[in-house]
């Protein structure tokens, strides 16, 4: 983050934290999300339930975060509708 800050570049970044510290976005899996429903699969390993018969899943919940200050830093306008789209947009 250190890098694209230091040269002006526009990144776009997996979790919200590097957001929260001066990243430009951010677009990935809702972390909570994830942890709530790995807390189903422990309720279910401790019913009985062998941990080899449960899927696999994939997150099912996405987040879209917008840092509107590193955006003006940047010189860089973020149309409205992805304003409008954003989980989260940080002025």
């Amino acid at each position: 983050m250190a890098l694209a800050t230091q040269h002006k570049l526009p990144a776009v970044y997996f979790v919200r934290t590097f957001v929260l510290a001066g990243g430009l976005a951010s677009h990935g899996p809702d972390i909570i999300d994830q942890y709530q429903r790995a807390a189903g699969y422990i309720d279910r390993i401790l019913r009985g339930e062998k941990p080899a018969d449960l899927p696999v899943q994939a997150p099912t919940k996405y987040e879209l975060v917008v840092n509107l200050k590193t955006a003006k830093a940047l010189g860089l306008d973020i149309p409205t509708t992805v304003l409008a789209r954003a989980d989260e947009v940080i002025e």
